[in-house]
C-alpha cells in the first residue's frame, strides 16, 4: 500500500504561484449503498493534463468513484472538487466541462447515432457540424441513420465515445473504454479519448498492462479503500491484483 506522500499526482512543473486548481481534489470521500460502504476514506489530488488509472476487482468501487466525479452520485462524506468546483453544490457547472463514457454508453437505443449526437449537441449548445465531424472520425457515417439497437456493441461504444467528447470537455471519465472494440476501432477512438487526446483523464480498467501503458499514476481500490496510489509500477500492481 502506498504512503501518504503518494496521494498527490502532479504534472512536471505543477504547483507554485499562479498554478491553476487541480483537475480533481478528493479528501476522505465516502459513498454508501444502504449500509454497505462502496468507497471509504479515498483521498487524492490529480493535476491537469495527466491520466489516472483506477484498478480493482469487481465491486472494488471503481465505477462508483467515476460516477461521483461525473456528478451522477453524491458523496456521503468528505470533499470532492472537480475542475475547481465543489460537488455536489456546483455540479451543474462541472457537467458542461466533463465527458463521461460509462460501462454502458448512455445512448437512446431507439434513436440513430446521428439523432443521439444531435440531441447531445443541442444540450451543450454545440454546432450541428460537430456531429458530422465525429461520425466521420469514428467511422460510422454509413450507419449514422440506423437505430442504436441495430448496431453492434462496438459500434455503440464508438458512438458513446463521440458523445463524451462532443462538447470538447476538459476532463474525460472513462469506464473500460476499450470494451467491445477491436484494434481498428480503438485506433479510430484513440485521438478522441486516448492518451494522445491531450485531455486530463480518469481511466477505469481491469487491465494492468493498459494502465501501465496509458497512465501517469494508478489508484488501486480494494473493497472501496485505497490499496495503492502512486506511479504505474508493474511489479507492485501485478502482485496487488494477483492477491
Amino acid at each position: 500500500m502506498s504512503d501518504r506522500s503518494a496521494l498527490t499526482v502532479e504534472a512536471p512543473g505543477a504547483g507554485g504561484v499562479g498554478a491553476s486548481e487541480p483537475a480533481i481534489a478528493i479528501e476522505a470521500l465516502e459513498r454508501r449503498y444502504g449500509e454497505r460502504l462502496a468507497l471509504s476514506d479515498v483521498s487524492l489530488t490529480l493535476e491537469r493534463g495527466l491520466t489516472l488509472g483506477v484498478l480493482g476487482s469487481n465491486g472494488a468501487g471503481k465505477s462508483t468513484l467515476l460516477r461521483v466525479l461525473a456528478t451522477l452520485l453524491r458523496p456521503h462524506a468528505g470533499s470532492v472538487r472537480v475542475l475547481g468546483a465543489a460537488l455536489p453544490a456546483e455540479a451543474d457547472s462541472v457537467r458542461a466541462r466533463v465527458g463521461f463514457l460509462g460501462h454502458e454508453p448512455l445512448l437512446y437505443r431507439e434513436l440513430s447515432a446521428r439523432e443521439n449526437l444531435r440531441f447531445q449537441a443541442r444540450l451543450h449548445g454545440v454546432a450541428a457540424a460537430r456531429v458530422g465531424e465525429l461520425l466521420a472520425a469514428i467511422g460510422l457515417e454509413r450507419r449514422a441513420s440506423d437505430p442504436v439497437r441495430e448496431l453492434s456493441r462496438g459500434m455503440a461504444q464508438r458512438i458513446g465515445a463521440a458523445r463524451a467528447v462532443l462538447h470538447d470537455p476538459e476532463l474525460l471519465l472513462l469506464d473500460e473504454p476499450r470494451s467491445g472494440l477491436d484494434p481498428a476501432a480503438w485506433e479510430r477512438l484513440e485521438p478522441l479519448i486516448g492518451r494522445s487526446s491531450g485531455r486530463t483523464r480518469v481511466l477505469v480498467t481491469h487491465d494492468v498492462e493498459a494502465a501501465l501503458a496509458e497512465c501517469d499514476a494508478v489508484l488501486g481500490l480494494r473493497a472501496g479503500r485505497v490499496e495503492y496510489l502512486g506511479p504505474p509500477d508493474g511489479e507492485r500492481l501485478r502482485a496487488l491484483f494477483r492477491a
